[in-house]
């Protein structure tokens, strides 16, 4: 066998929200260790912007409430090695005013759209692989105005232990992320961001919100840890205890 030949192959990561916050975070620690990085998000602009963060990275614009696309998607990217799906939307709303269609959307985009992902990605992943999905907090911890975002949550807690067993040899493990620092919050003033910040921070037992690196270094534990596998790995600040 020759060199080449016996030589094992560069590690190839598909990161499904990967063009902002968490994801593109993550797509830049795992390139700066030397993983190809493929990232896929619905904007074009976005991930054009990211690709020149990362360094170099192969980009696709992706709609997970898809089928079609998520399907055509994978088949674009061939064989890989480890999958993660950070992308999704995020809705607040009281249970009784919130129009149904609006909760089915989240559900949509949060938990169908990252069990799409594994249903169609997992054939592509090579001997060895894993799947990592994001949850959140308010799967253990439930907060007022967002019963369907605890719902769908839990809902992947779940399903991240079904996969462990029904995919094995495939590892399959979730990260459940507290209050991290995103552009998710851009929905609010720079003033509200702040006061929100700093509220969360004094409640919890490490004094300050989370920051996207926080949950990169969750992501690459999972991805090199061989030995874990069903796990949820809250990155919290110990939200879930305070």
């Amino acid at each position: 066998m020759g060199l080449k030949e016996s030589m094992p192959h560069k590690l190839k990561t598909v990161i499904i929200g990967g063009s902002s916050g968490m994801g593109l975070c993550l797509a830049q620690k795992l390139y700066a260790l030397g993983h190809e990085i493929v990232i896929a998000s619905r904007s074009k602009d976005k991930l054009g912007k990211a690709v020149k963060t990362i360094g170099k990275a192969e980009s696709y614009v992706l709609d997970v409430t898809k089928e079609k696309e998520v399907i055509q998607f994978f088949q674009a990217v061939g064989p890989f090695d480890h999958l993660v799906t950070s992308a999704s939307d995020f809705v607040m709303g009281s249970f009784l005013n919130m129009p149904l269609d609006q909760a089915k959307g989240f559900f949509d985009s949060k938990f169908w759209g990252q069990y799409t992902a594994a249903k169609y990605g997992a054939p592509h992943l090579r001997t060895g692989g894993s799947i990592t999905f994001f949850c959140g907090m308010a799967g253990q911890k439930p907060f007022i105005h967002f019963s369907a975002g605890s719902a769908i949550n839990a809902a992947l807690e779940g399903l991240t232990r079904a996969l462990a067993l029904e995919l094995s040899p495939l590892r399959v493990n979730a990260i459940s992320p507290g209050t991290i620092v995103t552009p998710v919050w851009n929905v609010m003033s720079e003033k509200e961001r702040l006061r929100e910040f700093e509220e969360t921070a004094q409640k919890l037992p490490v004094k300050r919100v989370g920051q996207p690196e926080d949950i990169a270094q969750a992501a690459i534990y999972l991805i090199q840890c061989g030995f874990a596998t069903g796990s949820v790995v809250y990155v919290d600040g110990g939200g879930r205890i305070a």
